[in-house]
């Protein structure tokens, strides 16, 4: 068996056109979903970046025990299982320097090997002891990405990251294509902020922006009266720009598979970590705000052999060779990758392997059947903030009780930055307080608890099916009831601490 998972970070499905909305044409992404099934109802389940890479590992919720941070050592993850179970040989390609920052420790020595794209957003790369050369800029943008630009040609493909990490996966292929029991991770950080790429990408989407200043990286937190519309329209095209540029490239890794003749004894995953706001809600970003249907409501297509089309399609064709409405999630990867390569899941992953909805009789299942084959409800938000949950129809978020802490169980916290950090550390309590531990002893830190930007004083319920945009609440005491029931019983379900309960009065 031979299996590809391909991610593109920050990828918000709400702008494809395999999802309905053709606002930024993807004709390579939607060449896979030719070629296989598209997943409607697939979730996020621990945001933002590393927990979400975590959770792909160990195919468990994160975001209940741990915020952003590192492999631990009672972790039992995709590569290594892989490997001791069925001796496949697993490698990464990647361009996420978050990898090889503090709390982003142990992930690329899972796999048997990995290659590292330099250069993105502000990664510690390329020296420059004097001030780099810095336009009159609004927003995010840092010295290093300043200092790493003087470095590159930005009219020039290959002197961005992405494109190299396609370049280093079609490598793969022609040397390993023939060889069979693989796992290749292929991750590029695109369309992720900052939003560059090479003019002509940009000049596809008419963008008018007077050059007032640069504008390419927006601050974490709600849209200004000064930026306006005007720069809203600016940063969607150029994420838009962005997201053209790895399809390109995606569209090159694609031709090397037909060269290769690999569609036939290969599998491919395609998704995303979270998505991303381009100004909807009246925010940018991630992180801050409620978890609106954007951020959590993710892509998922996979390819498997037997549901390839008869030929490669056309760029322009949207062929689909099937849709699956089951309730999904990113807890979900992980036991489908093990099954496709026929190894034994370890007793404590929270998600199902998604195989049996990809039989041809169960994409033709309708939407309350396939609820019954998979998941009735499932957990999505971030370490200490909101606890979100969707049946597919309605989300819930359960947001933190005034004064409560959430509980940070690791055995590798980092390195104190601030303070803050290092009182809390101080504080820390030592023992076995997680049930999957394999009995290593642990942290145990209280973290301070915190609601969304703006939150309400009511929890928010939303009836998604008549209002996807989450703009009208739905205030119903019986309802609410019922959904916190399924949450904590979901809770229950996934071994979330005790802490969890008591924060969010369950």
């Amino acid at each position: 068996m031979k299996t590809i998972f391909i991610m593109m970070d920050s990828l918000n499905r709400h702008y494809l056109n395999l999802y309905g909305d053709n606002r930024i044409p993807t004709p390579n992404i939607d060449r896979i979903a030719a070629k296989g099934v598209i997943f409607d109802n697939h979730y996020s389940g621990s945001l933002p970046c590393m927990p979400a890479r975590r959770e792909l590992m160990t195919g468990r919720y994160n975001f209940l025990e741990a915020p952003w941070g590192p492999i631990e050592p009672w972790d039992d993850c995709l590569p290594v299982e892989l490997r001791t179970q069925k001796k496949t040989y697993s490698h990464l390609i990647t361009d996420h320097y978050h990898y090889f920052h503090d709390r982003g420790d142990g992930y690329q020595n899972l796999f048997n090997s990995w290659e590292f794209e330099r250069g993105q957003e502000a990664d510690a790369w390329h020296p420059l002891v004097a001030e780099p050369d810095t336009p009159n800029f609004r927003g995010r943008n840092r010295r290093q990405y300043w200092a790493n630009r003087q470095f590159m040609n930005s009219e020039r493909d290959e002197d961005y990251s992405t494109p190299r990490c396609f370049m280093r996966a079609m490598e793969f292929l022609d040397k390993n294509g023939k060889e069979d029991n693989w796992h290749l991770h292929l991750e590029v950080f695109d369309p992720h902020e900052p939003f560059d790429a090479p003019k002509k990408y940009l000049q596809k989407f008419n963008d008018t922006w007077d050059n007032r200043y640069l504008f390419n990286w927006p601050e974490y937190q709600a849209v200004s009266k000064e930026e306006g519309p005007q720069a809203i329209a600016h940063i969607r095209s150029q994420y838009a720009a962005a997201l053209t540029m790895a399809d390109t490239w995606l569209g090159k890794f694609i031709d090397k598979m037909d060269e290769l003749d690999l569609w036939k004894d290969t599998c491919v995953i395609f998704s995303t970590d979270h998505g991303h706001l381009l100004g909807e809600h009246g925010y940018w970003a991630k992180n801050y705000m409620f978890d609106y249907q954007e951020l959590a409501h993710i892509p998922l297509i996979i390819h498997l052999p037997q549901t390839a089309a008869q030929s490669a399609p056309q760029a322009h064709q949207t062929k689909i060779a099937g849709r699956v409405t089951a309730l999904t999630a990113a807890i979900d990867i992980m036991p489908t990758i093990m099954e496709m390569h026929g190894a034994v899941l370890p007793k404590d992953v929270h998600g199902k392997s998604l195989l049996h909805l990809l039989e041809k009789d169960a994409a033709r299942h309708d939407v309350s059947h396939q609820d019954a084959l998979h998941h009735d409800a499932v957990l999505y938000g971030y370490f200490g903030k909101d606890i979100n949950m969707t049946d597919g129809r309605y989300t819930y978020c359960r947001q933190p009780l005034e004064n409560s802490v959430a509980h940070h169980y690791t055995l590798m916290p980092g390195v104190p930055k601030i303070r803050e950090q290092l009182e809390r550390l101080q504080k820390a309590k030592t023992g076995r307080f997680l049930k999957h531990c394999h009995d290593i002893p642990h942290l145990d830190i209280e973290v301070p608890s915190h609601r969304h930007a703006d939150a309400p004083d009511f929890n928010p319920i939303y009836d998604v099916s008549v209002d996807p945009r989450q703009e009208k609440p739905i205030h119903d005491n019986a309802l609410e009831q019922k959904l916190a029931a399924k949450m904590k019983e979901l809770m229950v379900r996934y071994d979330a601490p005790v802490s969890q309960f008591v924060r969010v009065g369950l």
